[in-house]
């Protein structure tokens, strides 16, 4: 990939808790980062600046083009304009 190619929106699959032994959520992040490395350590950093305690990052990978449905067409937007995007939900039993 050289420097004038967009990079692609990376996702980061998970789990987080806002304390330590509480309930978790399921997680799903998005951003743009040279590496899966520098994805991980910004998505932690934006999860900690959101009052998460604790994560668990589960997969990463590259998105091949925009989701269809919200909350995620509008994270992934973020993400494309340089935001850290984060989408919480509730994990099934």
């Amino acid at each position: 990939m050289n420097d004038n190619e967009e990079r692609p929106v990376t996702i980061i699959v998970g789990r987080v808790w806002r304390k330590k032994g509480g309930d978790s959520e399921g997680v799903h992040i998005m951003l743009v980062a040279p590496d899966d490395d520098s994805a991980v350590r910004r998505a932690l950093e934006a999860l900690a600046k959101e009052g998460y305690a604790e994560a668990e990052l589960d997969q990463i990978g590259d998105m091949e083009g925009a989701p269809d449905e919200e909350p995620h067409l509008s994270a992934w937007q973020g993400a494309i304009e340089g935001e850290v995007s984060i989408v919480t939900f509730d994990e099934p039993f």
